[in-house]
């Protein structure tokens, strides 16, 4: 299964430019023309597939138009794998970070290229699905997250990048204030549910170095699916609750009973739909065998994770809606966030009808 498709309308790259500037920078690349496709999964930063001859990489660059403040950033991406890689071999190797705007119009990073299976809706014609395929797919994403937990952020540039102390405290203030700058409309049930979780923030708990993004089409696999071989989109990383990490992922990991607008609403449900694949519940209950964390007040986490993901959707929404962006996968987006926040309040007031 190919997992490139032509660059998307909008969102060109000036080939000659860029070859230029990658020809400075990479001593031993080939002679030859550049090939640029694009990778189609995500809505957020743009991943550019670049080829020349035998030669391959993978560019990184921020949406166009303008960003929220202290988002899409590159350096910080680039500086966090730059010293993960070495003790954390599932994320990618980067090669070069660049702040040269007359490239591409933006700062970006250039990192090597994996090869495996990235599974996002489908799973390649060529495998039989199975629920044993899935169960085990379930049990390497819970291995890795509590690897990634266990890793020592001392040795990585996180460590003086980071401010762990009172994270989640400022994450419900900052994500809030996220969704008012990106406001489209008025949302009923947005205010019932930031009061909710300002009242609900738990206390200091142990700090890790955490994904924060962690979800199955941010995770390549051996061909064999019996091994995770690359972890991606390292730009929300950081040190904080570990929990946040584990809710942030379970928002992304959909159901078949899941409500149809949740399940269907930014496209394509994932391949978690198949039978076999771990309910939340037994990912956290997994999870918290595993790294031996007490979950008990995992549903604060889970109702911060959907807000948290309607605030990102309606970020790509406003962008849509004020014309910076005229992808029109985006032009339905503001139902998903009403879902995405209907569907937090429910979890807050009784997480036992979401089987969490």
């Amino acid at each position: 299964m190919k997992d490139t498709i032509p660059v998307r309308r909008g969102e060109e790259v000036d080939v000659c430019t860029l070859t230029a500037y990658l020809r400075r920078r990479i001593a031993s690349l080939p002679d030859g023309e550049l090939l640029i496709e694009q990778f189609p999964s995500g809505k957020s930063n743009l991943t550019y597939f670049l080829r020349v001859g035998d030669w391959e990489a993978v560019l990184r660059r921020p949406p166009f138009g303008p960003v929220p403040p202290k988002a899409h950033d590159m350096k910080r991406e680039f500086s966090i794998l730059e010293t993960l890689h070495p003790v954390f071999s599932i994320a990618p190797k980067p090669y070069f970070y660049s702040d040269d705007v007359s490239v591409l119009g933006s700062p970006f990073f250039v990192m090597e290229r994996r090869h495996g299976i990235v599974l996002d809706t489908d799973f390649p014609p060529e495998i039989e699905v199975t629920p044993e395929i899935c169960r085990n797919i379930s049990e390497i994403m819970v291995d890795v997250l509590v690897q990634l937990h266990a890793v020592d952020f001392t040795r990585t540039e996180l460590m003086h990048i980071s401010k762990p102390e009172g994270f989640m405290e400022r994450q419900v203030h900052g994500w809030i204030g996220r969704y008012e700058r990106a406001k489209t409309g008025e949302l009923p049930g947005i205010e019932r549910l930031d009061s909710w979780m300002l009242d609900h923030v738990p206390k200091a708990s142990e700090a890790t170095m955490i994904h924060y993004d962690y979800k199955l089409n941010n995770a390549m696999f051996s061909t064999n699916l019996k091994q995770m071989v690359g972890l991606f989109d390292w730009e929300m990383t950081t040190v904080g609750d570990p929990l946040a990490d584990l809710g942030a992922a379970m928002g992304y990991w959909i159901l078949n009973d899941d409500p149809e607008l949740l399940k269907k609403g930014l496209g394509k449900p994932p391949v978690t739909v198949h039978p076999g694949f771990m309910t939340r519940r037994e990912f956290i209950e997994s999870y918290a065998r595993k790294s031996g964390r007490n979950v008990d007040h995992i549903h604060f986490y889970m109702t911060f994770a959907y807000f948290k993901l309607a605030v990102i959707v309606q970020q790509i929404y406003f962008r849509f809606k004020n014309g910076q962006t005229k992808d029109e996968r985006f032009a339905q987006l503001d139902q998903v966030v009403m879902s995405l926040v209907q569907y937090a309040v429910q979890i807050a007031e009784n997480p036992s009808t979401r089987g969490i």
